[in-house]
């Protein structure tokens, strides 16, 4: 029912599907730049990150990067994957794990490369300061501001969710849709969009609440749409935290009737994201430029999403 509901969802968005003409080659390079590391995985483990073709997420995300600006950007959400499952993995981590994981973190990513931290060493540490090099070299103290912002918003989302899990809080529709905005790192992709296209948008820009409404909005489409995708490994890692199993136990729904309804919220919600994607006002000759290619890269983080969801191996299990 869902890989029915997914694909036909698939088929009816309206946002155009790219790809960057440097996707296969950043997932050969990708490849060779995990093993350099000492990660804890083995041969299989190594082979289903690959076969994960977060390269070619990257790709979808960003068609338009330079390749040198596509590794960069692979490598970053290679990193911040391994992260996701150092804190959502099959054996869960507390919310005082994932705490002590985001200080390292944003340590690192304020302070840079170089900096010391407690508790947050080895691989993942290594990975990370490896591909924070050209963003921080790049890009002004603003940017890596909101990109350190986005990270601790997702990490508290993370937190928040583990919590939720130890203590069996499972979160109504309306908890749950404000949290999945963090746990999605939507907005931590977003900031991206700046770093490939090279326009960094001045913040009361950036944060100017017609561009936030469709961030958000973006965010819920694709984290909405993944849900849909992931529901069978959901039911039995999530604790809950996905919207179909949010909107049955909710609504006292069975299961085919809440993936209808997630898929009209749905629905419903890409038609207000194309409504507010094109009443985006001007901010002058200066800087309407780099706003277009901010919306531009929203509408690409939704649509590159949806496809890589359903072509990636990080979710074949929930479509066997």
């Amino acid at each position: 029912m869902t890989v029915a509901a997914a694909r036909a969802l698939r088929a009816e968005c309206p946002l155009p599907s790219r790809c960057s003409p440097h996707a296969e080659a950043t997932q050969e390079w990708l490849a060779g730049w995990v093993r350099r590391f000492d990660l804890p995985l083995d041969d299989d483990e190594l082979r289903r990150l690959d076969a994960g073709r977060i390269a070619w997420y990257a790709g979808r995300l960003y068609p338009d990067a330079s390749a040198a600006d596509l590794r960069t950007v692979a490598a970053l959400w290679t990193w911040f994957f391994l992260l996701d499952d150092a804190c959502d993995g099959p054996h869960g981590a507390s919310g005082a794990d994932v705490a002590a994981l985001r200080d390292g973190v944003l340590h690192v990513l304020r302070h840079g490369p170089g900096a010391r931290t407690a508790g947050f060493r080895g691989p993942l540490r290594q990975m990370l300061a490896d591909a924070w090099q050209a963003p921080r070299a790049r890009m002004p103290p603003p940017w890596q501001q909101r990109f350190a912002d986005a990270v601790a918003h997702h990490l508290a989302g993370d937190r928040t969710e583990a919590e939720n899990k130890t203590r069996g809080h499972v979160p109504a529709v309306s908890e749950y849709v404000a949290l999945r905005r963090a746990t999605s790192a939507a907005y931590v992709s977003y900031t991206m969009i700046e770093f490939v296209t090279g326009h960094a948008l001045p913040d009361p820009v950036y944060h100017h609440p017609a561009l936030r409404a469709l961030a958000a909005t973006g965010n819920d489409l694709l984290s909405w749409f993944n849900d849909l995708v992931s529901l069978e490994k959901d039911r039995v890692t999530s604790g809950g935290h996905n919207l179909v199993l949010a909107i049955a136990r909710e609504q006292r729904l069975p299961d085919e009737r809440a993936v209808e309804a997630a898929v009209a919220r749905w629905r419903t919600t890409m038609g207000r994201f194309m409504e507010l994607r094109a009443t985006i006002p001007s901010f002058g000759p200066e800087l309407d430029r780099a706003v277009a290619a901010h919306v531009e890269g929203v509408a690409r983080s939704v649509r590159g999403t949806i496809d890589w969801s359903m072509e990636s191996a990080r979710y074949s299990a929930s479509r066997s």
